[in-house]
């Protein structure tokens, strides 16, 4: 499997791939490259209906160009954690990026997200965000609402009463338990049409089958949640009603 960053001839290939409307798996299959690594380039530079080889070149190097001025090797720069590899990370965040805005997410409520789960303490204040991000307090506070009203992030003061943003084990299931009661609005929503629509007409029939499936999809989410949480989190030497 080549290694290294995508050639001119790879972003034509592409191009040429989403053109024909293959799949990122196939583009990547193709050019024997990772599907995120295609996904990654793809999402970064216009998406599958704007994205342009001879655009996402130069765009390319436009990064590496400035990101060995603003970042230049320093033999004295200490070691990443646990002897990590510095820039597998840094792609590994760009992936991670990437993935969750294909979820729906905003780009940079991505970069937070990546930014938060990929911290060892799995929490970072509001400077520590901008400094590792290079983006403005603005931007920061933006993303953390959104963030927060999705149930994706937590606020906590630490000892120094700084304001930290956390993501925890319990924060992905209060993630999944605001998308579940989401889903319920829009099946009470859809019920609420049944009545006005008329009971028995194409629209009324069509808001009955939109309510029947979300609402087994609300219950079915809501529910998994609950018991992911009881067995994947029940901490050692605590059993679910085991017997001997």
């Amino acid at each position: 499997m080549p290694g290294g960053r995508l050639t001119q001839q790879e972003r034509q290939q592409i191009a040429l791939g989403l053109a024909d409307g293959l799949a990122y798996a196939e583009i990547a299959r193709r050019l024997d490259r990772p599907t995120s690594t295609i996904t990654r380039e793809v999402m970064r530079n216009g998406g599958p209906t704007g994205y342009r080889a001879d655009l996402a070149h130069r765009a390319t190097e436009h990064r590496a160009h400035r990101r060995r001025q603003t970042a230049p090797r320093d033999p004295m720069t200490p070691p990443q954690a646990h002897g990590r590899d510095a820039e597998a990370v840094r792609e590994y965040e760009e992936t991670f990026t990437t993935v969750m805005m294909q979820s729906g997410m905003p780009k940079m409520m991505s970069r937070v997200m990546a930014c938060l789960c990929t911290s060892d303490a799995g929490s970072l204040t509001a400077s520590e965000l901008v400094q590792r991000l290079q983006v403005s307090p603005a931007s920061i506070s933006k993303a953390i609402a959104f963030l927060e009203s999705q149930g994706f992030v937590r606020r906590e003061r630490d000892e120094r009463r700084r304001e930290r943003y956390v993501v925890d084990d319990d924060v992905w299931y209060q993630s999944m338990m605001v998308s579940a009661r989401a889903t319920a609005q829009i099946v009470e929503t859809a019920r609420q049409g049944v009545g006005i629509l008329g009971p028995g007409t194409p629209a009324a029939a069509r808001l009955e089958n939109v309510a029947r499936f979300l609402d087994f999809v609300s219950e079915s989410t809501a529910r998994a949640a609950e018991q992911a949480r009881d067995i994947l989190h029940t901490k050692p030497g605590k059993t679910l009603d085991s017997t001997i």
